[in-house]
């Protein structure tokens, strides 16, 4: 399993160690599904658990488009994978999903997400609310900090399970 990450920084301004942390941790999901096939990212953790790691890149992919396009910037775009009808869409459809689409799609969101962040201060103000509230673009970005370490522990015993292999 090949790490090229950039490991966070020790230290900078605020918006730079938000950066650092949330890159090590979208490229820590990269690295936990690197040198996979299509069917080992398929596989599901135990039964009756829908987890994968296809349905976690999927799932991030949606996280990040929600998130910077739809609450921050205010996109009149659909959710992905058909989510509005079925919430658990993106882990549950995994079976016959493209895995170069899904990827593709992770990276091309993780892109559109990088630029809006980098055009807004810390304390701008998402254009869509969430659950009745104002959300921050400092918020947001903790708030993807901890949902990319989350799933990136699942995916860790994910990965071991596949093929033995571990790391931070």
């Amino acid at each position: 399993m090949t790490d090229n990450r950039m490991p966070p920084v020790f230290s900078g301004d605020e918006r730079t160690v938000l950066n650092s942390w949330l890159e090590w941790h979208r490229a820590t999901l990269a690295v936990k599904c690197a040198g996979l096939s299509d069917e080992q990212l398929r596989e599901r953790a135990v039964p009756p658990s829908n987890l994968s790691l296809l349905g976690l890149v999927r799932h991030m992919a949606h996280v990040e488009r929600a998130w910077f396009r739809r609450n921050i910037a205010d996109e009149d775009i659909p959710l992905l994978y058909g989510k509005e009808t079925n919430p658990d869409a993106d882990f549950e459809e995994v079976d016959t999903a493209s895995v170069e689409e899904a990827f593709a799609t992770w990276q091309d969101e993780m892109e559109r997400a990088r630029k809006i962040s980098a055009e807004l201060p810390l304390d701008a103000m998402a254009k869509r609310q969430r659950d009745g509230q104002d959300v921050s673009h400092r918020r947001i970005l903790v708030h993807l900090i901890q949902e990319y370490a989350r799933h990136n522990g699942q995916a860790d015993l994910l990965r071991e399970r596949i093929d033995g292999v571990t790391g931070e």
